[in-house]
């Protein structure tokens, strides 16, 4: 398997030079992810370029393709704050069966490489799904909410911002509430309604970081 196909490193290449270039200091905001991010400044795109706040999520991808491309799509950028929303492809089996608790290793290493470099972090909780159009008969609930129990203690332990769509979307029996944050026929992916909660659970979470990092300077 070819290597840079498989994690796609061309899809954000020429938007990355262009970016170091111009900000050589770095970004302020970074959000890796895969689908549910990439499709997020196409739904609500005042809230990316408003904020210049810079997206990096692959449609398709799974946490392992993630970590592989975070250097290029991430570090590179120097951002001071990295927004993680991942899982929902490992769960989905894009790239097979995999154990829950292997995801929830490949989210955290993407948050300590991100540490390492002196990145704040914010992790988020995969949301709500109760089947994939793509792959159906999944039956994802009970593995959604293992994966977010793991990456909530993580948090804690590490005293890392934690952003809970999970129980702020879900339709009471694992899914995403239809038709207000998604359509019957996708099931997986916000509408518009569905990123303006996610933005009212983020932004001020994104303040909240970017503050303290300023006060830490003072």
């Amino acid at each position: 398997m070819n290597i840079t196909t498989y994690v796609n490193y061309e899809k954000y290449q020429q938007a990355n030079t262009q970016l170091m270039t111009q900000h050589p200091q770095g970004v302020p905001v970074v959000f890796m992810g895969d689908s549910i991010t990439e499709f997020w400044p196409y739904q609500r795109p005042a809230f990316f370029a408003q904020n210049y706040f810079i997206c990096r999520g692959i449609r398709g991808q799974v946490s392992h393709q993630m970590l592989l491309r975070f250097r290029e799509d991430v570090l590179n950028l120097k951002p001071q704050v990295v927004v993680i929303l991942a899982g929902t492809n490992d769960i989905a089996q894009n790239s097979g069966a995999i154990h829950v608790p292997r995801i929830a290793d490949n989210i955290f290493s993407m948050a300590e490489l991100a540490r390492a470099q002196g990145a704040s972090v914010i992790l988020c909780s995969v949301l709500p799904a109760s089947d994939f159009p793509w792959r159906s008969g999944l039956q994802p609930v009970q593995r959604i909410v293992e994966l977010n129990q793991l990456i909530k203690q993580y948090a804690v332990q590490q005293q890392l911002p934690y952003v809970d769509y999970y129980a702020a979307m879900n339709d009471g029996k694992g899914g995403l509430r239809v038709p207000d944050f998604t359509s019957a026929e996708d099931l997986v992916h916000p509408n518009a309604e569905g990123y303006a909660v996610m933005e009212s659970l983020i932004a001020p979470m994104i303040a909240s970081v970017l503050e303290a990092r300023s006060n830490a300077l003072v």
